[in-house]
């Protein structure tokens, strides 16, 4: 294998089958940011009546963990997606040409309504922020500096520039280190909690949250269990009763499992719901996540993530609402309403940004190598092998603009 090269050839246990993409982890992907969106809609204030805000802040208690649930299905895609022949070049700067254009924008945006209301600008905060490199600085006010959701952007783009180095040795490795992965990673982030008494109290938080090298855990996870999957070696449950692990694992953390516990037990549940998922497409099985909808939401979750807590921020401060939302019945619609409009401009962004972008500046599908031809002599000793019943090869979620296929992001 050359040194630019991601991988030679696809592992000897997988075989490759018709499907092209895994529309049901797309869908996902809208699940995940509306977690997200109504953290915030919790957080932010949007309603002030106690009563309705208690209610709110109830269902979506855990809603910060979509960003967790975005990076392992990051992880998951990309290995599930990787390209025989493909270059880490070509795989970095398709990965820039998804992610960078609509930053960009939104930093933009972010700038412009600093200087109209008058805000302060921290220009290092700022430039660290343009270049997604916010979530190496501990310093308060750099992480989540301009547009603050984009600190996940800038974990997700340190994953990227690891997995072409990584992944030659994760389709080497024996399915029990891959497995010794998927199981470690719910216990070194359980791990953190006393860990992070080795670090200063005002950085505890970074750490916890923000530190790529820490977020990076959830990644690795996704990445495993796609190795696995491809491999025949994935066992786990079928999507019906992986949501109800789900929903299950989401209630009993929210109402009598200990906070330091939360994470650990997610990443679990997320990794189950996103492999059967991924199962049902290859299989064919019924999944709801694949209706035409899902597939939609999930191709605009990306900026949509990006979107709303700017358009929430920037909406309640030109109506003076900021810091103490909206009054008895008020606050209720207005969450919906918010959550339409941060979809329409999800919209155009992917429409009028995210997609022409990629078109203009993703390397083109036919400038990746193919494998070399095998010898007719092999080939014809393969073809009269059994064949494993690992699952086909699949084309990541939103990797191509033309199809239905997410940041960690966590993004």
């Amino acid at each position: 294998m050359t040194s630019t090269t991601v991988v030679d050839r696809p592992p000897t246990t997988t075989r490759r089958g018709d499907a092209s993409r895994l529309p049901s982890l797309t869908g996902l992907r809208w699940i995940a940011a509306l977690l997200v969106f109504g953290f915030h809609a919790g957080t932010m204030r949007i309603i002030a009546e106690p009563g309705h805000q208690a209610v709110v802040g109830e269902i979506f208690t855990l809603g910060l963990s979509g960003v967790q649930f975005f990076f392992i299905l990051s992880g998951f895609v990309l290995v599930w997606s990787a390209r025989v022949g493909d270059s880490r070049r070509r795989f970095w700067r398709r990965r820039l040409a998804k992610i960078y254009p609509n930053h960009l924008v939104m930093w933009a945006l972010a700038m412009l309504a600093a200087l109209w209301f008058a805000d302060p600008i921290n220009p290092v905060a700022a430039l660290e922020n343009l270049f997604l490199l916010q979530a190496w600085d501990p310093r308060p006010g750099y992480f989540y500096s301009v547009n603050n959701v984009s600190w996940s952007l800038s974990c997700e783009l340190f994953f990227y520039l690891c997995l072409p180095l990584a992944l030659p040795l994760v389709r080497r490795a024996k399915p029990w280190m891959l497995w010794a992965v998927v199981i470690a990673v719910p216990l070194l982030i359980l791990a953190l909690w006393p860990g992070q008494l080795l670090v200063p109290e005002q950085s505890r938080w970074w750490f916890t949250q923000i530190f790529p090298l820490v977020r990076s855990l959830e990644f690795w996870m996704g990445v495993a269990a796609a190795e696995l999957m491809l491999r025949g070696r994935w066992r786990g449950p079928r999507l019906p009763m992986a949501t109800v692990i789900f929903v299950a694992t989401w209630v009993a953390a929210s109402e009598w499992i200990r906070a330091e516990l939360w994470a650990a037990l997610l990443s679990v549940a997320y990794v189950l719901v996103i492999a059967a998922a991924a199962d049902a497409d290859v299989h064919g099985r019924r999944s709801p996540l694949r209706s035409r909808l899902m597939v939609w939401l999930g191709e605009v979750s990306f900026a949509f993530y990006l979107v709303h807590v700017f358009a929430i921020m920037t909406i309640l401060r030109l109506t003076g609402n900021w810091g103490t939302g909206l009054p008895g019945w008020w606050g209720v619609p207005a969450v919906i309403g918010f959550l339409l409009l941060t979809l329409a401009l999800a919209a155009l962004l992917h429409r009028y940004v995210e997609q022409p972008m990629m078109r203009r500046l993703a390397p083109s599908r036919t400038g990746a190598h193919p494998p070399p031809a095998a010898d007719p002599a092999q080939q014809s000793a393969e073809a009269s092998a059994p064949q494993p019943a690992g699952p086909p090869r699949q084309r990541a979620p939103g990797d191509e603009p033309s199809t239905a296929s997410c940041r960690n992001q966590h993004r």
